[in-house]
């Protein structure tokens, strides 16, 4: 049995420059602004999941960094399995009141706090839900693309649930050299 060959024309196709006008901050009137006048600009939530690893302490500082501004606001969250857990309970604590000082030494963002009890990833889909935040941030767990597939992770339990906010998920200091570094030895 012969096969038939069939060509194809490629199509050409017309197309035009798209000018985009210069985006120009405009400063409202005072009457016309959401607040009352002298008030501090309204700021944006921002919920960043927290862990005691290395790499959540990676994505609060790429927050940081990268998303928060002056007024907005920083929601830390962290799950654990027990708040009645005075050992685990202090600790978490602990990191969340070093947190919420770096965030306001470093760009004086006002940072509000809280341990949760339960799965991590139902416990972000439902503090989002409750706070309606600009973004999620978190980070990786660190563990291979393998083992995240098998094992399932917090991030793509988020991914598929959380329909509130977008997902950031930050990799971990390592994984951004890893892949820079097998990039290039391709």
């Amino acid at each position: 049995m012969e096969m038939e060959r069939v060509e194809e024309e490629a199509e050409e196709y017309g197309w035009r420059e798209v000018m985009l006008p210069r985006l120009i901050p405009v400063a409202h009137r005072p009457e016309l602004e959401r607040e009352p006048a002298g008030e501090r600009r309204r700021g944006r939530d921002i919920l960043v999941a927290m862990d005691h690893g290395p790499n959540s302490l990676h994505a609060f500082h790429w927050a940081l960094a990268n998303l928060c501004r002056l007024p907005d606001t920083i929601h830390l969250l962290l799950a654990v399995s027990s708040v009645h857990n005075e050992v685990v309970y202090e600790k978490s604590q602990e990191l969340m009141e070093k947190l919420a000082s770096v965030a306001l030494q470093t760009i004086m963002v006002k940072t509000v706090a809280r341990i949760v009890e339960g799965d991590p990833g139902k416990a972000i889909c439902r503090e989002a839900d409750r706070l309606k935040p600009v973004a999620v941030v978190m980070g990786t767990r660190g563990r291979g693309i393998f083992q995240s597939v098998l094992q399932g992770s917090v991030g793509q339990y988020c991914l598929h649930n959380c329909k509130s906010a977008p997902i950031i998920i930050v990799p971990g200091k390592g994984l951004i050299s890893h892949n820079r570094t097998y990039a290039r030895s391709e």
